[in-house]
């Protein structure tokens, strides 16, 4: 815990130097599935927000406005349950704990919380006594919230107030604080889901009448900090970055761009894992845009590296590693590179660095983390700390195309995790030729922009078919299309059967090797949205 903590420590300093903000909510995550929504809400207001882990130190300097402590799946009348230093928070900053965060504050502080009887799960009338509180600002006096929890606060410690209950539970909310000290708020139930109605008007009275946030959080004031920030960081050196064609790295180039110039040295590699012709067109689209930017076709080499590889973490941990090689290679022509920059996101960085709950890590990514120590290059992240939504609000801000900014997510590793099993080159020309009819179809059928991702994965099975008079042996395609905010949740999209009637017949009639399609109904959770 000790060696946790003092990597995390580290990581927030480096945080707090690269992507320094006037004023933040740290939300201090217990496990729950719900944390990133949690977090989700606090920026709709325009207030940072940034989730470490619940044994992470927090450092409580003048930009820190307020804490949240998350839900759980755990109880804390586990005898291993989760616990923080609370007596160290409390009187610093206003904090409000949701659901295990709130039953945490009260057993701690002397109250009684038991397990109840049956799992409160649901929909629930929340009745509001007392209406003058601030936190209670501008809610009806009945509000639907939604339930999710397995233990109940029967007593609260001295001093605490309650301020709202549901038919079923006396404590739905309630509220301590003495002598002008900040106050402490819990709620037993979730105001992030969109279940609770008024949900976003408890965090808006949290972030704006308790802790006096300003809500000045925009992409123009995060592109200027940004530019600011990397200007300071890199000095006079030089940055190496290598692009994918996606929104992350085309955006986080462009800020580098906006604040370094030509001092930026970008290059888009052909890993043989890319779309069908994404290497000409992408190169020409950067080229347009005046980023100084070489391409570098590297198919044989990751094809070699990847033979005979079928787990997919071991395929992410190959391509990764051939990256990072490729990255220590370009830097050599160089001189002067002293960083490396990365499209990073935050859902990257919370997959990678989870509490170990219904949000444990799911899969590596190649690009969060430390690379080796003889790469000597440090490493910059202009969108580390942005949702993907967020990432597109500020290429537009940027001026970027638009037609750049609303292309869907990509995996970094390609379509080395879209082909299950090991990788061939004849198995990428197939996935190309079927993924470039599907992706086409969609933007013909206007389709394109209601999906946030798409993607077709080659499975690793043959069936028979028919064609003509011959018998056939081919492969099947799974075709994948979800709607999403931004990759944390995400449901499959509800696609025309006409539609992917008349794709399925073009993939088959058109690639050879192919004689079956099928669609993808999973939803995020259970399943990830993509295979591997």
């Amino acid at each position: 815990m000790k060696i946790r903590g003092f990597f995390f420590s580290i990581a927030s300093c480096l945080i707090a130097y690269f992507c320094p903000m006037k004023e933040k909510i740290i939300i201090l995550d217990f496990g729950s599935q719900y944390t990133q929504l949690i977090a989700r809400r606090v920026r709709e207001l325009q207030v940072f927000c940034e989730i470490l882990p619940y044994y992470a130190p927090v450092e409580l300097d003048e930009t820190v406005k307020g804490i949240i402590l998350s839900g759980s799946p755990f109880s804390v009348k586990d005898p291993n349950s989760l616990r923080i230093d609370l007596p160290a928070l409390l009187g610093q900053k206003p904090i409000l704990g949701i659901c295990y965060g709130a039953q945490l504050i009260a057993d701690e502080l002397g109250g009684e919380v038991t397990r109840s009887n049956k799992r409160e799960y649901g929909k629930a009338m929340l009745q509001i006594r007392k209406a003058e509180d601030p936190f209670m600002t501008d809610l009806s006096q009945q509000s639907q919230v939604w339930m999710s929890h397995a233990d109940t606060i029967q007593t609260l410690p001295d001093s605490f107030e309650i301020l709202a209950g549901t038919q079923s539970i006396d404590v739905a909310a309630f509220r301590y604080g003495t002598n002008g000290q900040p106050p402490v708020y819990g709620i037993q139930f979730h105001p992030e889901v969109t279940h609770s109605l008024e949900g976003k008007a408890f965090i808006r009275n949290f972030l704006y009448d308790i802790c006096h946030c300003h809500g000045d959080w925009t992409p123009d004031s995060f592109i200027d900090e940004t530019i600011a920030n990397i200007r300071e960081q890199v000095g006079e050196e030089e940055v190496l970055m290598a692009l994918s064609g996606g929104v992350d790295s085309t955006v986080g180039a462009v800020l580098l761009h906006q604040a370094i110039g030509k001092r930026l040295h970008c290059f888009f590699i052909d890993n043989g894992l890319l779309r069908k012709d994404e290497f000409a067109q992408v190169l020409d689209d950067y080229q347009h845009m005046g980023l100084n930017i070489t391409g570098v076709d590297a198919r044989e080499r990751f094809w070699t590296a990847l033979a005979g590889i079928s787990d997919p973490e071991a395929k992410r941990k190959v391509i990764g590693r051939e990256f990072i090689h490729l990255f220590e290679e370009e830097a050599r022509k160089l001189s002067g590179v002293s960083w490396l920059g990365q499209g990073t996101i935050y859902p990257d960085v919370i997959e990678s660095n989870p509490v170990k709950g219904p949000s444990a890590t799911i899969k590596s990514h190649h690009n969060v983390g430390g690379l080796p120590e003889k790469l000597h290059l440090k490493i910059i992240e202009p969108l580390r700390m942005l949702f993907k939504d967020e990432v597109r609000k500020v290429g537009i801000a940027l001026g970027i195309s638009e037609r750049l900014i609303s292309r869907h997510p990509f995996p970094g590793p390609g379509l080395g995790i879209r082909i299950l099993g090991d990788i061939t080159p004849e198995k990428v020309r197939l996935l190309q030729e079927a993924d470039a009819i599907y992706i086409r179809m969609l933007r013909e059928s206007g389709l394109y922009d209601q999906v946030w991702q798409a993607g077709t994965i080659l499975l690793p099975v043959q069936s028979v078919g028919v064609m003509g008079d011959e018998r056939t042996y081919e492969n099947a395609v799974a075709l994948r299309a979800v709607t999403s905010l931004d990759g944390m949740t995400a449901e499959w999209s509800k696609l025309p059967y006409e539609f992917l009637a008349d794709v399925s017949s073009a993939i088959i009639n058109q690639v050879k090797g192919i004689n079956r399609v099928v669609y993808d109904i999973s939803t995020k959770p259970p399943a990830t949205i993509e295979w591997e």
